[in-house]
């Protein structure tokens, strides 16, 4: 069964969808006349500025549910596991799918609230199944349906639940020798509560948890960072070296292809700040706003926070204390980047940022699955949902790390395929209305 999930996921992850991913970010950089650069400080300002508009939440608590749902696991374990597979180059790769990813972010963040619409319930619904249907029309609902397909999967299976729950549980289990299933069961017992609130719920959560463990984690990868501050230079150096030639075996470490860098970068840079991939515009389209422009620019700022920031953080802290060239992965071996600096304090504080990091992420994936299942059934659907959602987070403590992985990279793929045709489609639309705005706000 690995062999053949590995094989499958080889071929979802390809060059293809690379280039697709990579290819959509490059061609909206361009036409946006290098947008996340020129427009990154209005970003940052809109985050904090005043709601104006109909909605079901703050542009604020939007931006928080999207990072709860995109700050997680990848940072964590997705940077170590990139690293150790990739070598130091995967880092590099990550910043690429970073920096064009913001560009796509921004499409996705603009068309989410142009094209959203209102369910049976009176909340608003949005995300690529609506801007799929309502911009390209009818004619393409299949994609729309295929997407909200791989959304519900990726929910049940991939990023919303089994990666983040075995993240949780071994991370505990390391630390203080825990159960796995006990926790896993208890975690879900904790996601049913939030989940059952609707989005309401959801993003008072997001709103609190989110910027506190974002800056616990921040403050405390700098620290390890600072004690290592000499081999910082020499680090950097060997990411961008080992970005364009193989990394060599050293210690633990097996040694890397070129293509291996590339491929772990991007993939897990993508499972990271989940740029392409359609989930976080399904957020942004909740928010009380009425200028798409602005809640592009808000979403963009979510790709910056997650992989410039804090997966940089995390790859830096792994290779200036040369934990990768030893024989752990994953979480324990960042684990052991912190442990260098604070001793068993570090290991307690990345135990807690990463069990933090995970929860907010199902919180966040729950809702993008629920409103993908609505679009495909319905709202009286939404309970069915919910519960099989718990059922699954529940099961992640007995699952092996591995196949977790490889079932979460191929359901992503996937889920971003119907969303990067639906970008590329409309770019028009996307350049017509930044245009728009920016004429309207010089």
């Amino acid at each position: 069964m690995l062999a053949f999930f590995t094989a499958l996921d080889n071929l979802v992850w390809g060059a293809p969808l690379l280039i697709l991913l990579v290819g959509t970010g490059i061609y909206l950089t361009v036409r946006l006349g290098l947008l996340q650069v020129t427009r990154l400080p209005r970003a940052f300002k809109l985050i904090f500025a005043e709601d104006k508009g109909e909605g079901d939440i703050s542009s604020f608590a939007a931006l928080a549910t999207a990072l709860a749902a995109t700050v997680g696991t990848g940072n964590i374990v997705g940077v170590a596991t990139a690293i150790k597979t990739g070598g130091p180059g995967a880092l590099f790769w990550m910043w690429v799918a970073a920096f064009f990813g913001m560009a796509t972010k921004y499409a996705e963040g603009l068309l989410a609230i142009k094209y959203r619409s209102k369910d049976a319930n009176g909340e608003v619904s949005g995300g690529p199944m609506y801007y799929i249907v309502n911009g390209m029309g009818q004619q393409w609902k299949w994609l729309a349906i295929l997407f909200a397909i791989f959304g519900v999967l990726v929910a049940w299976l991939g990023i919303g639940t089994f990666s983040q729950v075995n993240s949780i549980t071994s991370a505990l289990q390391n630390s203080f020798g825990w159960s796995p299933q006990i926790v896993s069961i208890l975690i879900a017992v904790l996601v049913g509560f939030i989940v059952f609130g609707g989005i309401q719920s959801i993003s008072k959560v997001s709103e609190k948890v989110v910027p506190f463990m974002a800056a616990l984690y921040i403050i405390a990868a700098l620290i390890v960072i600072g004690f290592n501050i000499d081999k910082v230079i020499p680090t950097l150096v060997l990411v961008v070296q080992d970005a364009f030639t193989p990394a060599a075996a050293i210690g633990g470490f097996a040694g890397a292809t070129v293509k291996e860098a590339i491929q772990k970068g991007i993939a897990r840079g993508v499972f990271s700040n989940e740029s392409g991939l359609g989930s976080a515009p399904i957020a942004a389209a909740a928010a009380k706003t009425n200028e798409p422009v602005e809640q592009g620019l808000i979403s963009m700022t979510g790709t910056f926070i997650d992989t410039i920031i804090i997966c940089t953080l995390t790859g830096l802290s792994i290779l200036v204390t040369n934990q990768w060239t030893g024989n752990l992965e994953g979480a324990p071996m960042t684990q052991a980047a912190f442990a260098s600096v604070f001793g068993d304090m570090g290991s307690l504080a990345l135990t807690l940022s990463l069990v933090l990091f995970a929860f907010t992420t199902i919180l966040g994936w729950s809702y993008y699955g629920e409103r993908c299942f609505e679009f495909l059934f319905g709202t009286k659907g939404i309970s069915l949902y919910r519960t099989i959602f718990v059922l699954m987070v529940a099961l992640g403590g007995f699952l092996s790390l591995d196949l977790i992985w490889i079932i979460a990279d191929i359901v992503n793929g996937l889920m971003a395929l119907p969303n990067l045709v639906a970008l590329l489609f409309l770019s028009p639309v996307i350049i017509k209305e930044t245009k728009s705005y920016f004429d309207r706000h010089r």
